[in-house]
């Protein structure tokens, strides 16, 4: 069940920082970056109560296992970031959460980037139908990668 996320209760944040540091400590070791120096993995719970993005949650029973959060800027949904806690990998919710945020705004495009080698997370795009916009690489060091998606390619 996906459900909006109040972020700024201090109980919420602590949740979708808990489910945070699970997630990108394993996508930190995917991209071979220190922990310490993984920019998802320094957010704060205080942070995160005081983000402007919109936060929606994955439960399985009552458990938070995902996390999707959403910014909308213009006419475009950007994923800022997509979260599935180790425990819940491989059941499709990431698929459910996209799905989700695709539908959520009547943006005309929807954007999400990952680390190039987060291979899982790229498949998973391309999979969707997102086509790859171009690559970079973060002051750190990280090569990352940006996907759009049309909605009107949507089925």
């Amino acid at each position: 069940m996906i459900t909006k996320l109040n972020h700024k209760k201090e109980d919420v944040s602590k949740e979708i920082y808990r489910v945070f540091q699970a997630s990108y400590r394993i996508e930190a070791e995917l991209l071979q970056v220190p922990f310490q120096d993984f920019p998802p993995l320094k957010r704060t719970v205080h942070g995160f109560q005081e983000s402007t993005t919109n936060f929606y949650g994955f439960f399985k029973a009552s458990e938070l296992a995902a996390v999707i959060e959403i910014d909308i800027i213009n006419n475009t949904t950007d994923i800022c970031s997509l979260i599935v806690h180790p425990l819940y990998f491989r059941q499709g919710i990431a698929k459910e959460l996209l799905d989700f945020a695709a539908k959520l705004h009547k943006s005309e495009f929807v954007i999400v980037e990952t680390g190039l080698a987060n291979k899982p997370a790229i498949a998973l795009y391309e999979t969707f139908g997102f086509v790859l916009l171009g690559k970079y690489k973060t002051s750190i060091g990280i090569e990352k990668v940006t996907f759009s998606l049309e909605k009107s390619n949507l089925t």
